[in-house]
């Protein structure tokens, strides 16, 4: 699942920013915070950098408690879930079963992408991870679909949630958690497991992430948090913060929401086709439009598609700044970037943009850099640009 963390969406609410159950942890490792979302969270611990090239070698950890966490019970959960989201929760075949999903608008537009979780093997209990930014509208929908539905709705804030990650993230943590040692060394990706029997209530580890390496993601109450992240730390795992989980989600490729995908983007055109299910008959909300939309675009030729930005010269591609596709030729097209940053693994600029789904390997692709009709040459790459700490294009 994607989550909201970027620097360039600090929030500008004049409200007091809430507090996660860490924040005097993130005071006490003389984190740097910030408004974020409304919310006060850590940029960095000193070196954004350093932090990043943690999680790509060795083992970092994040707090993502301001995340919304819903759980979901009742004999129509099921269903309601099938009605919801454009994936489909049928493939949860056993607890803690873990599935990603864009949730759409009658449009097909996207309202958030999210984790969902099958909690019983009843199929009548579920928990659904989204997006902090998103909170209102995101349950505005859960409300507005349950109409008619047995189905309950509980959202769950008292709970506290860390993302342990990097390729020794799960050595380390098993080494802080020996009780946990064989819950997590069967967790395959995308699967999640209950730790009542172990920590007690509310605790729950998931292989899942946001940075494109190995790790889990750990829910338990936010009373047991500061300790919890103190037990990390002692075992050698380093406090990130939101600084360096977006530079590893953009070299992992993954969508950040609000930038990279909104109501107004199909899941077409940000590299999401992948998540519908549409090969039976199942009605979800924004299906019909999604279809008709794709079809039009397709017959229109204005599809588009996501692809990656690599800058082998100076500069930093940026979120907003035009693609422009063979430059003052006949067969001018343009895109948008979406996302833009400097890889710390690649010491280049990166950018995950939206193009015409019509552009080729023998298309010359430019951006203005500074807006001064100086236009540079990027290459094209198929994301992501990393993964499990290696580059993923020659």
């Amino acid at each position: 699942m994607t989550d909201t963390h970027n620097t360039s969406t600090l929030s500008t609410n004049t409200a007091a920013p809430k507090r996660t159950p860490l924040y005097q942890s993130h005071v006490d490792s003389d984190g740097k915070l910030v408004d974020f979302s409304g919310w006060e969270l850590p940029i960095h611990y000193g070196s954004q950098i350093e932090e990043h090239e943690a999680v790509r070698t060795d083992a970092g950890m994040f707090d993502v408690s301001h995340m919304v966490v819903v759980d979901i019970s009742g004999a129509d959960a099921k269903a309601w879930l099938q009605k919801l989201l454009a994936n489909d929760v049928a493939k949860l075949k056993t607890a803690g079963k873990a599935l990603y999903s864009p949730m759409l608008n009658e449009q097909g537009g996207i309202i958030d992408d999210l984790i969902v979780y099958l909690m019983n093997e009843a199929e009548t209990e579920y928990r659904i991870v989204s997006n902090a930014a998103t909170r209102d509208k995101d349950l505005a929908q859960f409300n507005k679909v349950a109409e008619g539905f047995d189905i309950s709705i509980t959202e769950r804030p008292e709970l506290a949630m860390i993302a342990v990650q990097g390729p020794k993230a799960v050595e380390k943590l098993a080494k802080a958690k020996p009780s946990w040692s064989e819950t997590l060394s069967g967790l395959k990706p995308f699967v999640g497991a209950d730790l009542t029997n172990i920590e007690g209530t509310d605790w729950f580890v998931a292989r899942t992430g946001y940075t494109g390496e190995d790790g889990v993601e750990v829910i338990m109450h936010g009373d047991d948090a500061p300790a919890f992240f103190d037990l990390l730390k002692d075992n050698g795992i380093k406090p990130a913060g939101l600084g360096a989980r977006d530079t590893l989600r953009m070299e992992a490729g993954m969508n950040l929401y609000g930038h990279d995908m909104d109501e107004e983007i199909s899941p077409y055109e940000c590299n999401m086709g992948w998540t519908l299910a549409l090969k039976d008959e199942r009605e979800f909300v924004g299906r019909d439009a999604l279809v008709s939309k794709r079809q039009q675009a397709k017959d229109d030729n204005t599809a588009m598609k996501q692809v990656g930005l690599l800058l082998t010269t100076r500069g930093v591609l940026r979120e907003g700044m035009t693609v422009t596709i063979n430059q003052g030729t006949d067969n001018e097209q343009t895109g948008i970037i979406t996302s833009g940053t400097f890889s710390p693994s690649l010491k280049n600029s990166i950018a995950i943009a939206r193009v015409p789904a019509s552009l080729s390997d023998e298309d010359s692709v430019q951006v203005d850099l500074r807006g001064k009709g100086k236009f540079v040459d990027v290459r094209v790459v198929k994301l992501p640009f990393v993964r499990n700490g290696k580059q993923q294009f020659d």
